[in-house]
């Protein structure tokens, strides 16, 4: 049990830069991990296990990528319950992303506007940090899984995105336990257009073909999935889904932000460039997982992302399709009780 409750860190943190303060706490989560300092911050994990893509999940509760880019504390975020961490997202080369101010909170909507634009040390940076994360080497079959979520360059031209996705991969396939291909950050310009029928299908079968290598060099089969916006009609959801199926692809983590504004027209922020998460995209999510699942069946993992606030949201993404989720907005909100408050709801459903 965590020994400083969220509620009066939240006041100082909101006081702050939204950025300002994401980078005081990682920073703080970096040097007192591992030290008891993670007392702090620390939870039980739950012990809600569940087969996907060949991998057994501790719990059904994540941590997104995107809080941690860098891959600087994963045995930190491990340590407040979660079964899963996704760490990312990774770029070959290191890039200052966006110019600032490029995170904004919507306190009113419970949410975030965020176009920082992949900012990263870069993949060589990435592969130090990941490896010196000692909450994977623990022994036992409730171990956290780790996720490698990639990205292209915002330099690379858009018709040479596939060689930075498998450089990325090629990268993190050794360190994985999955691997994220994210087409869906709308702060990299025209990364969303990874996500149409002919680019998909080339990007899909370029990383297929090259697990296949990096399967065989390695001794094993990493699964990997790919991560798609919320901003997709129903056709557009069941062509993703065609395409997954077609290439191999091991599950799909639906959804990154949205480019939306209805539902916070009119708040302060609210016209700011970037991805808006938070409370305003559950409904947009949960409706892209629900046509997700109708569209490839039902043993096809789905990781469900994007609104969880609180238990019922967390209940609402298992009952629309989801296998499991992952929080992100939620934890800046709630704080890390969140994450075991969810893991018990879900493990409740049964």
């Amino acid at each position: 049990m965590s020994l400083i409750p969220y509620a009066l860190a939240r006041p100082l943190l909101f006081g702050m830069d939204a950025e300002a303060a994401h980078e005081l706490t990682m920073n703080m989560l970096a040097r007192g991990q591992r030290t008891p300092l993670q007392w702090a911050w620390c939870n039980e994990t739950v012990n809600d296990p569940i087969e996907l893509a060949g991998l057994r999940f501790p719990n059904r509760v994540g941590m997104a990528a995107g809080l941690d880019k860098n891959a600087r504390c994963i045995d930190a975020l491990a340590a407040m319950g979660f079964g899963f961490v996704e760490v990312g997202t990774v770029t070959p080369k290191p890039q200052p992303g966006n110019p600032k101010p490029r995170m904004f909170r919507l306190p009113e909507a419970r949410a975030l506007i965020n176009r920082l634009g992949f900012n990263n040390d870069g993949l060589d940076a990435f592969l130090r940090n990941v490896q010196q994360a000692q909450c994977r080497s623990q022994p036992g079959e409730n171990r956290l899984l780790l996720g490698l979520n990639i990205g292209k360059n915002a330099a690379t031209p858009i018709e040479n995105a596939t060689s930075d996705y498998l450089i990325c991969l090629e990268g993190v396939y050794p360190h994985a336990d999955y691997v994220t291909v994210n087409i869906s950050s709308p702060n990299t310009q025209n990364l969303r257009a990874l996500q149409s029928d002919a680019a998909l299908d080339a990007l899909l079968g370029a990383i297929a073909e090259r697990r296949e290598t990096l399967a065989s060099r390695h001794g094993r089969r990493v699964p990997v999935f790919v991560k798609i916006a919320p901003d997709l009609d129903e056709s557009q959801v069941a062509v993703i889904a065609d395409t997954l199926k077609k290439h191999g692809m091991d599950g799909v983590i639906a959804t990154n932000t949205t480019i939306s504004r209805v539902a916070v027209q009119g708040m302060r922020h609210a016209e700011e460039t970037g991805g808006l998460s938070g409370a305003p995209v559950l409904e947009a999510s949960n409706q892209v997982i629900r046509q997700l699942r109708a569209a490839l069946g039902s043993r096809f993992p789905i990781i469900g992302v994007g609104g969880i606030m609180g238990v019922d949201d967390a209940v609402s993404k298992i009952r629309a399709g989801a296998d499991v989720v992952q929080i992100y907005t939620g934890l800046i909100y709630e704080g890390p009780q969140l994450v075991v408050n969810a893991a018990r709801a879900i493990k409740t459903m049964g």
